[in-house]
């Protein structure tokens, strides 16, 4: 008697979602146990943060459901609205789909929803990504997904034993590492920038000249220091300006507090007119990883630093609270919002010769184990606590 696959609904609202999940996907597709079911809501589909549902289309994954959830504002209480909103619509989609299990991943504010619209109507919930610790709102995010998931498919050892400790059942956490690094293996394999990147993807500003090295910036808001997002990105605006090195920046995530960034970036530009400083909305995950490892150094506060640039090794400045202790490699230093400090970091990391490529988020192959823990794995149970 054929096996009937498992329905798969994974939920991807926000452009670095994506890259965090592409190889999963895949697997998931191609696995002859499983059916995907693809979601995409939130600011995956919002034009001004990169509409990533254009990419994701055209790697040739069918969507089932479109889930338009964001509410403007970009402050704590739009962001409580949106996931409040995002926990009725997706609570509808999956009454419609009727999956077998729904997948969140890692940490955004509005994968809460996704948690609670599944759990809620006793769809077993699998989490990819729990079990870390950094600093704002997506710790508590994290954790919450974390205590409302049944299957647990965590990046790290660290991790895997944190979700443990917090009392999840030990049979049902896997280390399956992270499908972004399987997408940082493919790059690594073959590193060569083969794209103009303002050719490719437009962007504004200056026609900068890249071919003799360059830096890239990726700079969000952090939640619980919203009120100080434009005065920090000003900041690294005016460290980057004065280093005078060709840069691609990137528009930040839809936080509390990205109104401040965008504005702060936008504001400067036209008062500054940064010769050496090129902006970017989006890339499609691979050609972002290829820019990467072709850089002389990433700089910000985005979790790329952390992940991707550690196992590809490309060196790291990181400012601010927003990775407070997540586990890192020696390609990160850490700074605070001080221009002369970003700068000197900056420097000092573009010339340095310690630096190594590490596995600590994984070997290359994670979309292929999430693929078969979920085909694998009884979704059909009572969550079991272990104190």
């Amino acid at each position: 008697m054929k096996q009937i696959p498992k329905k798969i609904c994974v939920v991807i609202t926000a452009r670095p979602s994506y890259s965090r999940i592409k190889s999963a996907l895949t697997a998931i597709k191609n696995h002859p146990k499983l059916e995907l079911q693809l979601v995409i809501a939130g600011s995956a589909l919002l034009g001004r943060y990169g509409n990533a549902v254009e990419y994701i289309e055209k790697d040739g994954f069918t969507v089932s459901e479109k889930v338009f959830m964001v509410l403007e504002g970009e402050n704590p209480t739009s962001m409580a609205k949106t996931t409040g909103l995002g926990v009725m619509e997706l609570a509808n989609v999956f009454y419609k789909l009727e999956p077998d299990a729904v997948v969140t991943i890692a940490d955004r504010f509005e994968t809460i929803a996704t948690s609670i619209a599944a759990s809620y109507q006793n769809i077993p919930l699998v989490h990819i990504q729990g079990g870390e610790v950094t600093g704002n709102i997506d710790e508590k995010v994290r954790h919450a997904n974390t205590k409302l998931a049944d299957l647990h498919l965590v990046a790290s050892e660290e991790a895997k034993e944190r979700v443990i400790k917090m009392g999840e059942n030990p049979a049902m956490v896997f280390n399956t590492g992270c499908p972004s690094i399987d997408l940082a293996d493919e790059v690594l394999n073959n590193p060569k920038l083969n794209f103009n990147p303002i050719e490719k993807y437009g962007g504004v500003g200056e026609n900068i000249d890249f071919k003799n090295g360059y830096l890239v910036v990726m700079q969000h808001p952090v939640t619980t220091e919203y009120d100080s997002a434009r005065k920090d990105v000003e900041t690294t605006l005016k460290a980057i300006y004065e280093l005078d090195i060709p840069t691609f920046w990137f528009w930040p995530n839809v936080d509390a507090g990205s109104d401040g960034t965008s504005g702060g970036i936008r504001s400067f530009r036209e008062r500054m007119k940064p010769k050496n400083i090129h902006f970017f909305k989006n890339m499609e995950p691979q050609d972002f990883l290829s820019l990467l490892v072709n850089s002389k150094c990433l700089i910000g506060n985005s979790s790329v630093g952390i992940r991707e640039c550690s196992y590809l090794g490309v060196p790291t400045v990181n400012i601010g609270t927003r990775q407070n202790r997540r586990q890192r490699g020696t390609n990160v230093v850490d700074v605070s919002y001080d221009k002369q400090e970003i700068k000197e970091a900056v420097l000092a990391r573009i010339s340095s010769v310690d630096i190594i490529k590490q596995n600590i988020y994984g070997t290359g192959n994670s979309g292929e184990k999430i693929a078969e823990t979920l085909a694998n794995t009884n979704l059909s149970f009572h969550k079991t606590i272990v104190y």
